[in-house]
């Protein structure tokens, strides 16, 4: 197997050790995603935020900062500032006037498509290194995992799980 080097990648030879592995995967993972979104507000979370307002399975802001499992007070800002760049709007919810749905603007969703394609070319380009049969086993073993995880330890806040990570052991900036 190659990388963009064009050098052999060769297998660890001393046990595995996933903790290192995963570190670096998600340092790279961020590196890589961060560039393809490029100023989107908020990077990677903006974005993040954007998907799960597209897919529409999370339809005001309490239910997407659970399901990403973001500060709620963080996510405030976050759609804040995504409202303040026309991707996405509060719109009263019909079934209960207190709350506000949180729905993509046409804006939203033509910039959606755009960084779905990056962010996708990203993620095939840091899997690289693997066949595109085991890029889906790989993503589908992932996901199966990270699910258990998410089990396991619900109360965790992924965007301070990643900034721990990445050795920010600062609180996430907004």
């Amino acid at each position: 197997m190659t990388d963009s080097l064009n050098t052999t990648i060769q297998p660890p030879t001393e046990t595995h050790d996933l903790g290192r592995a995963l570190g670096m995967l998600v340092r790279s993972y961020h590196d890589q995603v961060t560039a393809a979104v490029g100023d989107m507000p908020h990077g990677y979370r903006g974005y993040q935020v954007l998907a799960t307002v597209m897919h529409g399975d999370h339809p005001n802001q309490l239910a997407i900062a659970t399901h990403l499992g973001i500060d709620r007070t963080v996510m405030t800002y976050v759609i804040d500032d995504l409202v303040n760049a026309n991707l996405v709007e509060r719109q009263p919810d019909p079934n209960d006037r207190r709350a506000r749905r949180i729905v993509a603007t046409p804006e939203g969703r033509r910039i959606f498509e755009a960084l779905e394609q990056r962010v996708h070319a990203a993620e095939t380009m840091l899997l690289g290194c693997l066949s595109a049969s085991d890029q889906v086993t790989f993503r589908n073993m992932l996901c199966r995992v990270a699910t258990l995880a998410g089990t396991l330890s619900p109360e965790s806040d992924s965007c301070t799980v990643i900034a721990h990570l990445l050795g920010d052991d600062n609180e996430p900036s907004r």
